[in-house]
């Protein structure tokens, strides 16, 4: 299959037909979903669309579905527009890619240093955290849940080997939310690109690395053709959550069974897609390196470091924009201790004293 026309979606002219039956309800209130992510691409995409047909599904006639990747609607980042004006219903995406709209919209999905899924989770179901994402989501007319976690994302993909922190001067890179930010703290120049648009500027040159998901997502991207160097765990994505953001007026409308349904789809979505994630990305890793020759790094400590100086320089900015980004910051943090104190001690010495022995590297 041709890459370019795979990524734009092999079905860009199936429109409101987009879901096969039974997930396209006749008769129900209208749920028109429009996604920032390609057509039937494996991971994320693959995630919207079987989250779009399991509220369908689970709706029996409940709503009346239609799904619509990026680029069959609306482009990738007009998503939040749209659905904030009433056009859609709903989107399917990163809350960081609208920190345009609002610096604190990067905590729904994720920030540098920040928490893993399990740590999110919390935080978000029992820490308080789905109460600020609703004040936050409600100054811009939306209700959220979270409906995919990638895990811990990869460094990036880099054309030479990153040695120390003056290898970022001058960087071009693609990468969005908070962790972009930071790198512009160290002298890359960083630009946010749709999944869409990142291969030909790789390969072009427009930019000089690129990061994007784990080795399951970025496998299908092909960014080896382009870049040699692939970075394991990254400082700016652990968690990465996706969001099924809503316009609030249509979801308070609807009745609470109507709502549950949604809810239990977006947290039957958010299990899967985790675990799809740790099912495939050991295995994709393996196919890069045995089989497309990628040479896999990870960052030195004296470049951990300089991202650490960095983070806290854009989490003083991103608090400074807002008693809500403060606000929404000040749970966050202490959150994230908490819960960081805890896995340290006791997964964190599972894990290492498991590997250890098992001979796991």
């Amino acid at each position: 299959m041709d890459r370019r026309k795979f990524l734009k979606g092999a079905a860009i002219g199936a429109g409101a037909t987009a879901l096969a039956a039974p997930a396209l309800a006749q008769g129900g209130k209208q749920l028109t979903i429009v996604s920032t992510w390609p057509r039937d691409f494996p991971g994320l995409g693959m995630s919207a669309q079987r989250l779009a047909a399991r509220i369908a599904e689970i709706g029996d006639g409940a709503f009346n579905v239609e799904y619509f990747a990026a680029g069959e609607r609306v482009g990738a980042f007009d998503a939040f527009d749209e659905v904030t004006s009433g056009n859609s219903q709903a989107y399917i995406g990163p809350d960081y890619y609208w920190t345009g709209k609002h610096p604190a919209f990067a905590y729904f999905t994720a920030v540098p240093f920040g928490m893993n899924v399990a740590e999110r989770n919390a935080w978000i179901g029992f820490g308080g955290g789905q109460e600020l994402w609703d004040e936050i989501s409600g100054e811009f007319g939306l209700k959220a849940f979270q409906c995919g976690p990638t895990g811990t994302q990869a460094g990036g993909w880099f054309n030479k080997e990153m040695e120390s922190p003056d290898d970022f001067k001058g960087l071009k890179m693609r990468i969005p939310g908070l962790g972009g930010q930071a790198l512009s703290k160290m002298g890359a120049s960083t630009v946010s690109l749709p999944g869409s648009q990142i291969y030909e500027n790789l390969v072009s040159g427009a930019v000089d690395a690129t990061e994007w998901v784990g080795p399951y997502n970025d496998y299908f991207m092909k960014f080896y053709e382009a870049a040699k160097y692939y970075y394991t765990g990254g400082m700016h994505e652990p968690s990465a959550s996706i969001a099924f953001g809503m316009n609030k007026a249509w979801f308070d409308g609807l009745t609470d069974h109507e709502k549950l349904l949604i809810e239990v789809a977006c947290a039957e979505e958010h299990a899967k897609a985790h675990q799809e994630s740790i099912a495939k990305n050991g295995e994709y890793l393996a196919k890069l390196v045995n089989d497309h020759g990628v040479e896999v790094r990870e960052f030195n400590e004296d470049i951990w470091d300089a991202f650490g100086d960095a983070a806290a320089e854009v989490f003083a900015d991103t608090r400074a924009h807002s008693p809500l980004a403060a606000k929404i910051d000040d749970s966050f943090q202490a959150a994230l201790r908490n819960y960081g104190t805890y896995l340290h001690n006791f997964d964190g010495t599972f894990v290492r004293q498991r590997d250890r022995v098992l001979g796991i590297s």
